[in-house]
């Protein structure tokens, strides 16, 4: 969406630019200097930096940086002017609604495209022959990095992005004496700026920056380099104790208290040198010692803080899965109870509606039937109408009162239902206890006997020895005899076992010829009889056959009979059908089950 009010300057240059061609749109852009460097208000320039971003000519000018200046006019005068265009419209922009496009986004390409032109003009300064050239092309390198700087300066995000970027450490790793200097000053500003993301950058990175800067204090001799690495590595030492631990304990670091002991104090070494060797030089050891341990607990602690971390992650999933579970619960009740509450809105509209309905249908009946019943009966038929309101009335209130009641009286209902039913197993177990315990011990519960049917029986006894002298008997022969009682007592208690189920199998039977002659009393006529029916009432045993027999020859005799003999018969008198008769074809009769005899 284009910004109301823009600047008829910007309108009228993005118009040329869109319409001029391509090889022309560099020199035209560099008309956006003279636009920005207008002495106007702080509200005024932000409003110009805001209509030249919502233009897109800042995209325009990226698009050209990121072009080969062999087929730019005006060559590196015109990209080194276009660079700072880019970054004077970058800082202080407020972006609006495109705020996450512009900061993520066009921000890190700018920075991007200027450390690449950067070595671009590194690369042409090294080949380059003449000196002028390398005067101008040193100027323009100059004008870029003091662009990029200015870049940070507003958009200070994007200094990590800068130091984890390869294209500065090759920046960084030139042996050009002038190139040289002119990185390390932009990393000085850039760890003056904001010095904390030093540390945020990965330790790969931070380890190649840390060595390059140690070998340019230790092997280059320009003292200009020299007293610029003293000063960085200075402030990296006094800003974080990391690094200055990894300056003390690192491999590429070793030698070099002892080559800084070795160069003699002059005018090329600063006072930042001497802090330099004194804090790496430090005068107990005991310093170094406290630093491995404070090192070795930093990684315990890492260590520990990573397995609780994962641990926690692990759970996560559960934790996460339970909130879900209990939210999708609750919001399932809560649209449960509000379609609930709109069904009864619903019912209770529906119910109005029909009150309202039944009134208004009532009432038109009541004054069609005033039309049409005549005047004197009016008050008659108004007191029925009442009588049968009142017990319309009466009917809906004692069935909501009953049912109010039985609602109320339920939990106790079901209570009594339960203990019923607990009775009722409790008995039939205690029944079944008693029935084996009797099966067992058949002796218990025997009545005692009184003493004058003791003495009665104490005379048959001795009557009976009297009577029946003994034999001697050996204890050969008395356990014999013993075995002989016991297995006979035990046969007897089998016998009483087997006649036991002969009884209950002989109930069964009485009880399934019960339930035969009940069916075939009601099954119905042979007139009435379809398909397979007949088939159902077939029955294996012979009573019911011959009672079969008897019903059917009644019915015969009775339909066969003259009416004259029918007249003084009621419904259901019962018909005399001799013995003979019944005994005549009763072999033929078909028995379910079994062959005739």
């Amino acid at each position: 969406m284009k910004p109301k009010g823009t600047d008829p300057r910007i309108l009228s240059l993005a118009a040329e630019v869109a319409k001029s061609p391509e090889q022309n749109v560099p020199v035209i852009l560099l008309k956006l200097k003279e636009i920005i460097n207008t002495p106007l208000g702080s509200s005024e320039l932000k409003k110009i930096k805001q209509d030249i971003y919502c233009y897109d000519l800042i995209e325009y000018c990226l698009l050209v940086v990121s072009q080969d200046c062999s087929r730019i006019q005006g060559g590196w005068t015109t990209v080194s002017q276009l660079t700072q265009i880019i970054s004077h419209c970058c800082v202080g922009l407020e972006p609006g609604e495109d705020a996450e496009e512009f900061y993520n986004e066009l921000l890190p390409a700018a920075a991007e495209n200027f450390l690449v032109l950067e070595r671009r003009l590194q690369t042409c300064f090294i080949s380059a022959a003449k000196g002028e050239e390398k005067d101008e092309l040193l100027h323009f390198f100059k004008i870029v990095t003091d662009s990029l700087l200015w870049l940070l300066g507003g958009h200070v995000q994007l200094i990590q992005n800068v130091l984890q970027s390869d294209h500065f450490l090759h920046l960084l790793q030139t042996d050009n004496v002038q190139i040289g200097s002119t990185v390390m000053t932009m990393l000085q500003s850039i760890l003056q700026i904001n010095i904390d993301d030093l540390l945020r950058i990965g330790g790969r990175t931070l380890h190649s920056i840390l060595d390059e800067i140690v070998f340019k204090l230790l092997s280059t001799p320009s003292p200009v380099i020299r007293c610029t690495a003293a000063k960085l590595l200075l402030l990296m030492a006094e800003s974080h104790q990391e690094i200055l631990i990894l300056l003390r304990l690192s491999a590429c670091c070793k030698g070099l208290r002892s080559l800084l002991y070795k160069q003699e104090p002059g005018s090329e070494f600063s006072q930042e040198l001497r802090q330099l060797i004194g804090l790496l030089s430090p005068k107990i050891s005991q310093e170094v010692e406290d630093q491995k341990l404070h090192q070795a607990a930093c990684l315990i602690q890492a260590y520990w803080k990573g397995f609780q971390t994962r641990k926690r992650l692990k759970k996560l999933p559960s934790a996460v899965i339970t909130l879900q579970r209990s939210f999708r619960s609750k919001r399932t009740k809560m649209l449960l109870k509000l379609n609930r509450q709109k069904e009864e809105e619903d019912h209770k509209l529906q119910l109005q509606l029909q009150r309202q309905r039944a009134m208004r249908l009532s009432r038109e009946l009541r004054l069609s039937m005033l039309q049409v019943v005549h005047p004197g009966q009016v008050e008659k038929h108004n007191r029925e109408i009442e009588d049968k309101s009142a017990l319309i009335i009466q009917k809906h209130w004692r069935g909501y009162r009953e049912r109010k009641n039985f609602h109320q009286q339920r939990s106790s209902l079901m209570e009594y239902k339960a203990a019923v039913t607990l009775q009722r197993a409790t008995l039939k177990f205690l029944v079944k206890c008693r029935k084996k315990r009797k099966l067992f011990a058949p002796w218990q519960g025997l009545q005692e006997l009184i003493d004058a049917r003791r003495v009665e029986l104490k005379q048959q006894v001795d009557d009976y020895i009297r009577r029946h002298p003994s034999t001697h008997m050996s204890d050969v022969t008395s356990r014999e005899l013993h075995s002989q009682a016991q297995k006979q007592l035990q046969h007897y208690f089998m016998g009483r076992v087997l006649q036991e189920r002969a009884q209950q199998h002989r109930e069964a039977l009485m009880v399934q010829i019960s339930t035969n002659i009940e069916q075939l009393m009601k099954a119905p006529s042979l007139k009435e009889a379809e398909g397979k029916e007949p088939e159902l009432f077939l029955s294996r045993s012979r009573p019911v056959a011959a009672k079969a027999k008897q019903a059917h020859l009644t019915t015969l005799k009775h339909i066969q009979a003259p009416w004259w003999k029918k007249l003084g018969e009621e419904a259901g008198d019962a018909i005399d059908v001799p013995k003979d008769e019944l005994s005549i074809e009763l072999g033929t009769l078909f028995i379910g089950g079994t062959k005739p005899p």
